[in-house]
């Protein structure tokens, strides 16, 4: 520990403002009071009350003077009640809009005041919490959309989740109470389709010898992949480890710049051998080394809009433009999947799936709901991500959605690809909560110039991440491309994707048989 206790003497002389306002008094004190705040009004809410502790709530004031409200969903999975009570709220009080975010979480807007107490006690009537979601605390535990589910299920994780998360969900202690926000993710199936490397503290199925269980990553973050600690964790042992992990980072976790207060800053500072031996000293334990890495397949969607998944069991695929979708849709999927005795997951990518038994996904495929969202079963919409944009954040430098559904819309019209997969995420600005870094194409908002000289919306191009067997961020092709231009260069480049790709080749092999080979200058070249 000695190595961690100097990095945080050397980092700590210092406590950002953030760290200040939490010494004023205590988030379940403000929560305590929601009550009595709602019915004050918003010129009576104080500022830090605002910006800081109805966040640890999940409550985010926006600048149209309502809240955004963030759902926290553990592993994306839904049962049908949960699902037509949050359908409910954001028709009732919510102008019946939802969006389904990068976290398997559902965020409701254009909440007032006066009935955010009133949508916390609804939800918490159905065992749904908005607990942690927001600043410094622990965001939602993701992982695959496929958990315990037929051939892609290796070890059905969320009971682990459950146990992790019983560790500091609604607990004093742990309320906004760490120097950051944390990340965890957990994967137990044979495909990577929530990003897995992408977190502060990341389990990955391995196996070592007979036994089954997961290698730890740590550190990852937007635009910095985890790095292997080169542990193997068992089963039984995710739990400690995981309280070892988190204990050390809110001991020894750095509070005065809070641009370099994640947990990756602290391992870059004590080195990844001395944080290891830090968990162990902390657990009373020793692991062995990593074992083999067993989420190796590839995971491609198609046009069908449904995935086998065993004999008995078969996904159904939503594939929902940008996450936008409404609560009325919401309480549909819930009626849909009552009625066929299915389950309901949210994706990472920002779109959902019922589950049920083959005999009953006519009865899904028949739905108006199924019908509606059907045409967007294909190469453009199938794994797309957005974040918010300049509509409802203040961070977001292009509208973003709207820009990601007009892209797609585009190149589905222009170059209709059978068989393909491409990953094409959208960030409205360098924070990348649309994780752009990892994308196949990413695009990052930002304003560029028309050939008259005018300030337009428009993006920077990254181009070959990786995230779904390892993990490798993008790198720029083009930068501030006017939004129309950008277009245009990726039909370019899905034109070539088309001609030169193998048969049902996702782009993110191809990248790496063909485009990774060559020169940033020549695939420029070869798209202008």
């Amino acid at each position: 520990m000695h190595k961690l206790q100097e990095a945080f003497e050397a980092r700590n002389k210092k406590l950002n403002k953030i760290e200040k306002i939490k010494e004023l008094k205590t988030p379940l004190s403000v929560y305590q009071r929601l009550d009595e705040i709602c019915a004050s009004g918003l010129d009576a809410l104080e500022d830090a009350d605002s910006g800081f502790f109805l966040k640890c709530f999940g409550a985010f004031l926006k600048k149209d003077g309502k809240f955004m409200l963030r759902v926290r969903i553990p592993a994306g999975q839904l049962n049908t009640e949960q699902a037509a009570k949050i359908g409910e709220l954001s028709k009732k009080y919510g102008e019946d809009y939802i969006d389904i975010t990068t976290r398997q979480q559902i965020e409701l807007r254009y909440i007032q005041l006066e009935n955010l107490a009133t949508v916390l006690k609804e939800l918490d009537s159905v065992g749904v919490s908005t607990f942690q979601t927001g600043v410094d605390n622990f965001r939602n535990i993701v992982t695959s959309a496929f958990d315990g589910l037929g051939d892609k299920s290796i070890i059905k994780v969320k009971p682990l989740i459950d146990a992790m998360q019983s560790i500091f969900l609604e607990k004093e202690e742990w309320i906004a109470t760490l120097p950051r926000k944390f990340n965890t993710a957990i994967l137990g199936t044979n495909i990577n389709d929530c990003n897995i490397y992408g977190h502060d503290c990341c389990f990955v199925v391995a196996q070592k010898g007979d036994t089954i269980g997961f290698n730890l990553y740590l550190g990852g973050k937007v635009g910095v992949q985890a790095k292997d600690t080169g542990l193997f964790i068992c089963q039984e042992e995710v739990t400690e480890v995981f309280n070892a992990v988190i204990n050390l980072f809110k001991t020894y976790g750095f509070r005065d710049n809070r641009n370099k207060n994640r947990l990756h800053f602290l391992l870059e500072a004590v080195g990844m051998e001395a944080f290891v031996d830090a968990i162990s000293s902390y657990s009373g334990k020793q692991f062995e080394q990593s074992g083999e890495i067993l989420a190796k397949e590839e995971f491609m969607l198609d046009e069908k809009g449904h995935l086998e998944l065993s004999e008995e069991l078969t996904a159904i695929h939503f594939s929902i433009p940008s996450g936008v979708f409404t609560g009325e849709s919401l309480m549909e999927v819930a009626k849909i999947a009552k009625e066929v005795e299915g389950e309901i997951r949210l994706s990472v990518e920002q779109s959902l799936y019922i589950l049920t038994t083959p005999s009953r996904v006519p009865e899904v495929k028949s739905s108006m709901l199924f019908d509606i969202y059907s045409r967007y079963h294909n190469t453009y919409f199938n794994h797309q991500i957005a974040c918010a944009g300049t509509a409802t954040c203040a961070f977001g430098v292009i509208p973003n959605k709207p820009d990601a559904v007009a892209m797609a819309n585009f190149l589905q019209k222009e170059v209709p690809i059978v068989g393909g997969k491409v990953r094409m995420y959208w960030s409205a600005c360098p924070k990348g909560c649309g994780i752009h870094g990892i994308a196949d194409i990413g695009f990052e908002g930002c304003k560029a110039k028309d050939e008259e000289g005018n300030k337009v919306d428009g993006v920077h191009i990254y181009l070959g991440g990786k995230a779904t067997k390892e993990a490798h961020e993008a790198r720029v092709i083009f930068k501030a491309l006017p939004l129309t231009v950008a277009q245009e260069k990726v039909k370019q480049l899905m034109l070539y994707y088309r001609d030169e790709r193998l048969e049902n080749e996702s782009f993110e092999s191809f990248d790496s048989r063909v485009l990774a080979q060559m020169p940033v200058e020549k695939i420029v070249e070869l798209i202008s």
